[in-house]
Formats: C-alpha cells, structure tokens, sequence
C-alpha cells in the first residue's frame, strides 16, 4: 500500500467521527501525545496568524519556533484557511 492510501484512509476514518469526544478518543488512540501537542500547538499558530499576531507575540504564547511558525504560516492559503473561516462562522 501506498503512502497516499494510507492517507486517504486516514482521511476516511476522520470523517466518520460524529463529535468532538469521537475525535478526542480516536486521535488519543492514534497518536501520541507529543504528536497532539504538536498539532495543536500548529493550530493555535495558525489561529493567531490569521488574527495577524506578530512571530514574536505567537512564539510567547505557544513556544513555537519561528520555523515551525513559517511552516504554518505558508498552509494559511490553503485548508487551514478553509477550516479556520467555517469555525468563525
């Protein structure tokens, strides 16, 4: 199997959970909690640069490093932005 099934059942698998506690126990199940950490963490990166924060104020808040900020920062034109703008909603 290829990396790209992988993801696509990934992808399938996430879609099927129905709440947040579905997808807190399934990603507690399949990640580790250094993994969530760091995917939350880029989320919060990604909520402040969208609200224009500075690298400065987000690397205080979260203890990002400015790489992984810049990383984050050039996902924003594509699904981060999309989920970010239906949460505001």
């Amino acid at each position: 199997m290829q990396r790209e099934n992988f993801l696509d059942d990934l992808y399938e698998a996430v879609l099927t959970l129905k709440n947040k506690e579905e997808c807190r126990i399934f990603f507690k199940d399949i990640c580790t909690p250094k993994e969530m950490d760091a995917i939350a963490q880029r989320f919060v990166v990604a909520k402040m640069l969208n609200d224009n924060c500075v690298y400065k104020d987000i690397v205080e808040a979260t203890g990002a490093s400015t790489a992984t900020i810049s990383r984050v920062n050039r996902s924003l034109d594509e699904g981060l932005s999309m989920v970010l703008s239906r949460l505001d909603k």
